[in-house]
């Protein structure tokens, strides 16, 4: 056979082969992006049922491991002859409602003074860095400002005061649970903001709002009055979930009260969070009580809400339409200002202060600022942090890079398929948010050591997967839905696959969409404590727990280096979120 009919031989094999090689590859992609939604269900139900159910079980006495298989109340009535209980529970339902109550209050009060206004921006972006702050570190930096001898004792003394020294004072870990209320209020009134400022900012909706509210001020309303009449009863639907999210999260939050809260008896989810951990592993079927009995709690809260929604609808459905302009507007303006500065002030106070202990030298009371700058505390803990820096960065990789890739085949599946995604996937998307992880965590752990006891960074890896998801999941999804579909059309009649469509096409387009999701994934990841400490055993030491650990009884300047690398870590990631797509942009341009 000539050369020539050789050649024309394997040209005719590649041109079969090659639809064949592209048809089999466009298949296995078309069938891992339709049953990504599938599996998204899966990954957030199984979990949590299966952690809810195996918390159930050791609640009622079963537990074969501990060699009991008879069904008893033995753990609810050990339960309930723990003293204090009732503190407990009602500590932690004041705190979970209140402070909730405060950040949505105060949002709102925010949005109604400031709306359509320059100052909305501003206040923006000064709330916006506190978002990435994890829970612990804001904590302590909370302690820092309203201890006995903190910034804000120091800043009044003496010349108001008259305290030449420290004063004896209950903040923090006061018996009312009011540092944890201030807390938790500083840290999702941020959150509930940009929440309400990311719905403002989809195109629609935006659009509609402010045309109603211009013609409410047309028709002349007053501003405040305009916003509660004209935009708040088409916002709210968009804010009532992150508002459950933020009611279950505080109700049974343990970072939080862990470092601000009192200890006799502390809140309910850190009393369990105590038994679970004890030696006696008996405890662990009260503690399965009380992680149902804080399940029933958070329930509870969140129907209360639910039932309080529908309540003041009807009590004040008349006022929407009754045509009058005003309600105090001008006072109501002026104390918004006030409180949103004085809440500011509070937050610049405390990160200052946080600052200040890091590298405080001799700093006696009540000198604002320190004696002596020194660097050893920094330089102690480097020699220390080693493990736990590594940990905490490749859990929040490993968590945030798989979160990304589910993300975006669950989005890619929806244009495929020409479906949004349905009601129930979306709800199911906040599952892990909605349920308080004190109850299902415990029950997670159970599960994961009978299944794989050894490898405890995979196991922490997935549990923090579980809350990062979410997260990811909603930062993506606006920006992926608003995708121009015309490129992805005009790629297809070129002749490119699926594949190359959306590795090509639609993933460039979502460059800096996509480095502030892995930013916000990795903060997420990078400020779980209780998921750690459960599904690592303890065997897993992070940044977070190492902080949350510092804060109770170590030295105030260790923990305040120990809570600015928790801050500085998520930092650093949204800030190259924000300069990269800057240089790329600017370099594909020359």
């Amino acid at each position: 056979m000539s050369k020539d009919s050789n050649n024309k031989t394997a040209d005719a094999n590649t041109k079969t082969k090659a639809p064949y090689q592209t048809d089999l590859s466009t298949r296995i992609f078309t069938h891992i992006v339709s049953l990504s939604p599938k599996f998204l269900l899966l990954l957030l139900i199984l979990p949590v049922l299966g952690g809810l159910l195996s918390v159930l079980l050791p609640a009622f006495s079963w537990v074969p491991a501990l060699e009991k298989t008879t069904v008893s109340l033995q753990g609810f009535h050990d339960l309930w002859q723990t003293p204090g209980l009732t503190q407990m529970v009602a500590l932690s339902i004041a705190t979970g409602l209140i402070s909730t109550l405060l950040a949505f209050v105060m949002t709102l009060m925010i949005l109604a003074a400031f709306f359509n206004s320059v100052w909305l921006t501003r206040i923006e972006r000064l709330l916006s860095p506190i978002l990435v702050i994890p829970h612990a570190a804001a904590a302590i930096a909370v302690g820092f400002l309203i201890a006995p001898s903190g910034m804000f004792s120091r800043l009044i003394s003496p010349w108001l005061s008259g305290w030449e020294l420290a004063p004896g004072g209950i903040f923090p870990h006061d018996p009312y649970g009011i540092s944890i209320i201030f807390g938790l209020t500083l840290k999702e009134l941020p959150f509930l903001l940009l929440m309400a400022l990311g719905a403002l900012a989809q195109p629609e909706l935006g659009k509609k709002l402010r045309q109603q509210y211009k013609v409410a001020l047309n028709l002349g309303y007053y501003p405040i009055t305009a916003f509660f009449k004209a935009v708040l009863p088409v916002l709210y639907p968009f804010l009532r979930l992150p508002i459950l999210a933020v009611l279950a999260y505080a109700s049974a939050s343990v970072e939080m009260p862990l470092i601000l809260g009192p200890n006799t008896p502390p809140t309910l989810a850190v009393t369990i969070m105590q038994w679970f951990n004890d030696v006696d592993l008996n405890l662990r079927i009260k503690a399965s009580a009380g992680a149902l009995l804080q399940l029933a709690l958070t329930g509870g809260l969140i129907a209360l809400w639910l039932g309080s929604e529908k309540a003041i609808k009807a009590c004040f459905n008349g006022t929407l339409i009754n045509g009058k302009r005003h309600y105090a507007d001008a006072l109501w303006q002026k104390i918004t200002a006030t409180l949103t500065t004085v809440v500011i002030g509070f937050i610049l106070l405390a990160l200052i202060g946080l600052v200040m202990w890091s590298v405080a030298g001799f700093w006696r009371f009540p000198a604002v600022l320190p004696e002596q700058l020194v660097l050893l505390h920094f330089q102690s803990a480097f020699t220390q942090m080693g493990t736990p820096l590594f940990n905490i960065l490749a859990i929040g990789i490993v968590s945030t890079v798989f979160a990304i890739m589910l993300t975006l085949l669950c989005l890619e599946a929806e244009q495929l398929s020409k479906k949004s995604l349905s009601k129930f996937t979306s709800l199911i998307i906040y599952l892990p948010l909605l349920v308080p992880s004190i109850a299902f965590l415990f029950g997670l752990v159970w599960l994961q050591q009978l299944v794989n006891n050894q490898t405890a960074f995979f196991n922490v890896a997935f549990t923090h997967l579980l809350f990062v998801l979410p997260y990811v999941f909603l930062s993506l999804a606006s920006s992926y839905r608003r995708l121009d579909p015309r490129f992805a059309h005009v790629a297809a009649s070129l002749g490119a696959t699926p594949v190359k469509v959306f590795l090509q096409v639609k993933l460039p387009q979502l460059f800096a969409p996509l480095l502030i999701a892995i930013a916000l994934g990795l903060a997420i990841s990078f400020g779980q404590y209780l998921p750690t400490l459960l599904a690592g055993g303890g065997r897993i030491a992070t940044i977070t727990t190492e902080a949350v650990t510092l804060a109770n009884g170590a030295s105030r300047r260790t923990s305040a280096v120990y809570a600015i690398i928790q801050m500085i870590l998520p930092l650093i990631g949204f800030i190259l979120a924000w300069v990269l797509p800057k240089y790329f942009f600017k370099s594909g341009t020359r």
